[in-house]
């Protein structure tokens, strides 16, 4: 492993940088993990809310505003973390709001909606404005060959860092019901736990990895937002692959995200797992999503970026299938697990994939296009998903079925993209 890890990485980086990127990932999985996919959201959605009918719409809605402001911000922040090599102070910035803003969660309880969401739009826009940040480094760490090993380390290691945030709250959780205390009580405790997690796992980040990189500290012209997307866009006229890559990226993460946010809710309310059972599940799916990014990371290198993504769409159709259908805990542990698999799979391929066909000296700026693709697909999807289920009259089996037509639609655009021409045509932007 040793020789495979140096082979890996770009001149004149330390196998110690690799490690502290990566513990990024391990770090701010604690706050997806406990908030956004297993405790908070059916938290908000049975407790908070009280099962009020429009809880699961409010919740999505939350979720949909935050990413529609990494949207408005994430070129323009992209492009300001290139110019001025800024990519780290910033990610410091975003993960003290994320931190701060978490641990006020843990002061909400039953009817306090708009206190829950507002810190919700807060924490969730941090997390994912540093997610770009964090894989903008990605190009810098790593050779062009190795790009899919490379982002397959740092989510399985991201997947572990769920692991141990789960388990912490599953101790936590088991320890607090055996006292007779109720949700309202136990919760803001996990808060607090994820909170601290994300703080500590972040350390080596910001004490060893290095800041790269060869664009000009000139600041330039002062330019909107507005523009800064604007300009963005337009050049890639000129790399239509990953143009391409970048619809299909919008298309499958709208199913992704779904999952992630909706899976709790999905599994409380329609199949009536207890908060235990809820985590004890994500606790196992983090398991396979870890193996799944991991594996499909060296598959990535040797069969091809486009094979191995389109590959792991396939596996979450499948998966999406079982789990509309599910009428017992077997089934929805069967779809559980394959989701596990395609979304290590399917999140580490997509990022690899985004730094082969990215200019480098704009990495920051393309990443922050990557970023804008996922947020508008972490708006369509879960807002899909919320919508249907109101208008179906709370019905969360035939939301969560429609959620397999994105990765049908993300298949088809995946279909003309060739990674090797994107790659030559990276060198004429």
């Amino acid at each position: 492993m040793k020789q495979t890890i140096e082979s890996a990485l770009a001149e004149g980086v330390k196998k110690r940088e690799l490690w502290a990127w990566a513990m990024f990932d391990f770090a701010n999985s604690a706050y997806t993990t406990v908030v956004i996919t297993a405790v908070y959201n059916a938290y908000f959605v049975a407790t908070v809310a009280e099962r009020a009918p429009h809880a699961t719409l409010a919740w999505t809605l939350a979720l949909s505003l935050s990413y529609a402001l990494i949207m408005l911000s994430a070129p323009a922040i992209g492009r300001y973390a290139d110019r001025r090599h800024a990519k780290k102070k910033l990610l410091l910035i975003i993960t003290v709001i994320n931190v701060l803003a978490t641990l006020a969660l843990a002061y909400t309880g039953p009817g306090t909606v708009a206190l829950a969401l507002g810190l919700i739009v807060l924490s969730n826009f941090a997390f994912g404005t540093g997610e770009n940040l964090c894989a903008a480094f990605l190009p810098e760490l790593a050779k062009a060959d190795s790009l899919g090993r490379v982002s397959g380390w740092g989510w399985s290691l991201g997947y572990l860092g769920g692991l141990f945030s789960l388990g912490l709250c599953l101790v936590f959780i088991g320890w607090a019901q055996a006292r007779g205390w109720t949700a309202a009580e136990f919760v803001p405790g996990c808060m607090v736990i994820t909170a601290v997690s994300f703080a500590l796992g972040t350390l080596p980040t910001f004490l060893l990895l290095r800041e790269r990189g060869h664009s000009s500290r000139a600041p330039g012209p002062t330019v909107s937002t507005w523009a800064h997307l604007r300009q963005s866009l337009q050049q890639l006229r000129g790399l239509p692959d990953l143009f391409r890559l970048l619809l299909a990226i919008v298309s499958y993460q709208a199913g992704i995200q779904t999952v992630i946010v909706l899976a709790a809710v999905f599994a409380q309310e329609a199949l009536g797992f207890g908060t235990q059972q809820t985590i004890a599940m994500l606790f196992v799916v983090n398991i396979t999503a870890a193996l799944g990014a991991f594996v499909f990371g060296f598959l990535q290198d040797r069969l091809g970026h486009r094979a191995c993504l389109s590959g792991s769409l396939v596996l979450w159709i499948i998966a999406i299938a079982v789990l509309a259908l599910a009428e017992g805990t077997t089934a929805f542990w069967i779809a559980a697990n394959l989701a596990g698999l395609a979304l290590g799979a399917a999140q580490s391929a997509g990022r690899a994939l985004v730094g082969f066909l990215s200019p480098y000296a704009q990495r920051a700026e393309f990443f922050g296009l990557w970023g804008l693709a996922v947020k508008l697909g972490s708006i369509i999807g879960p807002l899909s998903y919320g919508l249907t289920e109101y208008l179906s009259g709370n019905n969360h089996r035939i939301a969560m079925a429609m959620t397999a037509v994105f990765f049908v639609i993300g298949l088809g655009i995946l279909a003309g993209l060739n990674a090797d021409r994107g790659r030559r045509l990276v060198h004429t932007v």
